[in-house]
């Protein structure tokens, strides 16, 4: 799927390119699976020779059953590769539930059950050296990026064996390894960071003359997000540096407890990346086929140095926004209308009527999750809680500082700093 203009008459091929003429369309009305309406919106005239483009893959990409082999937008081993994705983050999430109830968890924990579609569909396109940053729901992401779920489920139990050594928790996973920059509790928080890392990758190739370096920075986050001023800064900044970044936007269609169509003046969040004069892009975030199409256009064109892409994935999560959430301002009708939408029953479906793989095939990667999630659980279990002493590492630049005696010891290793009467 081009990210160039479209006719949106006819599905397009994946590479289709503009003739150059000036042409007219009419962006969808509806969010694809909400029984709420959008305004009516009128004709966008677009010129192909514009560097703004704006593309609407909600009309674009059509639904087709596929006639022969030569037509399945997927092989039996990319089809395998997404459906166990998709499993353990369901059930990775679905155990943390769990265990957050039994008290083996602390804080806020956001899960990201039914959002599956999205990080599968595009971190599962991305090589070890690209970047991946994230928000508070951050589990699912690390682990299509290839964090272990033995590392990640330790840190949500806080435990040293964690990817942060225990002291992240569900909220701020990172791995250097996996290139995972990082978990962030703010909203919009991330977005920086991730323009920074992308800047990295651009400087590194044309300035240090890497020529190998064309890394590709992901960055999550949340319809909430859209309305803070960091995001509009660093779609500025990612497309007047032509920086090689996809901003992703997961919209759920609901900050917290309140909806987005209640949140913003213009809810169609894509028609953001056009004003600052790069690519912007609907695509439905419960079809993975459909997300994983548009990130593979987005990825390959930050990596040919064409500059960054937005692209708002509307979704929706089947639980409250963290644990501590009843759940109880979303209408049930409007829950019940996406559960039946879910991601992966989909992709199964697709998977078993295209004759990619058996029920069985699916059953037995489901049973490789499930002892994968039982492993991961007894690891952080029986894993040790970080040392005191770790308490003040890379707080302090000088690490003779507040942290450390005079007798060359943590000073949280006295048990009065803890009771908060040492003196310091």
């Amino acid at each position: 799927m081009s990210l160039s203009t479209p006719k949106l008459a006819q599905p397009l091929p994946l590479h289709h390119r503009s003739n150059g003429s000036s042409m007219s369309f009419h962006t969808f009305t509806p969010f694809l699976g909400s029984t709420h309406k959008l305004r009516l919106i009128a004709p966008i005239k677009l010129n192909a020779h514009s560097k703004s483009t704006a593309v609407s893959v909600s009309d674009a990409v059509k639904d087709k059953k596929p006639k022969s082999a030569a037509n399945l937008l997927i092989s039996k081993e990319e089809g395998l590769q997404l459906y166990e994705d998709m499993i353990l983050g369901r059930f990775f999430e679905d155990m943390c539930a769990q265990m957050y109830y039994r008290g083996k968890m602390f804080g806020f924990v956001h899960l990201y059950n039914g959002q599956e579609a999205v990080s599968t569909g595009f971190i599962k396109l991305l090589k070890k050296e690209d970047s991946v940053v994230s928000t508070y729901r951050d589990h699912v992401h690390s682990l299509s990026k290839g964090v272990p779920a033995r590392a990640v489920m330790s840190e949500l139990f806080g435990k040293a064996t964690g990817c942060s050594r225990g002291q992240g928790g569900s909220m701020h996973m990172f791995s250097k390894e996996h290139n995972v920059i990082g978990g962030f509790a703010f909203i919009a928080e991330g977005i920086p960071i991730a323009t920074g890392a992308a800047f990295s990758s651009k400087y590194r190739r044309e300035v240090l003359k890497e020529a190998d370096c064309d890394h590709v920075t992901l960055a999550f986050f949340g319809d909430g997000t859209c309305n803070n001023g960091q995001f509009y800064e660093c779609l500025n900044m990612a497309a007047l540096w032509k920086l090689p970044i996809v901003f992703v936007v997961e919209n759920n269609l609901w900050a917290i407890g309140m909806s987005h169509l209640r949140a913003t003046s213009d809810p169609q969040i894509w028609k953001k990346g056009p004003a600052f004069g790069m690519p912007g892009v609907h695509v439905d975030g419960m079809d993975v086929l459909k997300v994983r199409e548009v990130a593979k256009e987005a990825i390959e064109r930050a990596r040919r140095g064409e500059g960054p892409t937005l692209v708002e994935c509307e979704t929706y999560r089947f639980r409250g926004h963290s644990l501590a959430d009843p759940d109880e301002l979303r209408d049930p009708a409007e829950k019940a209308h996406y559960a039946g939408r879910d991601p992966i029953s989909a992709l199964k479906k697709y998977i078993i009527e295209n004759k990619l793989a058996s029920e069985q095939e699916l059953k037995a990667i489901e049973k490789k999750i499930d002892e994968v999630i039982e492993d991961a659980v007894e690891f952080a279990d029986e894993s040790p809680f970080p040392a005191r002493s770790q308490l003040l590492e890379n707080v302090f630049a000088d690490p003779k500082g507040f942290g450390i005696g005079p007798d060359g010891k943590y000073r949280c290793e006295d048990p009065k700093f803890t009771e908060g009467t040492a003196h310091v």
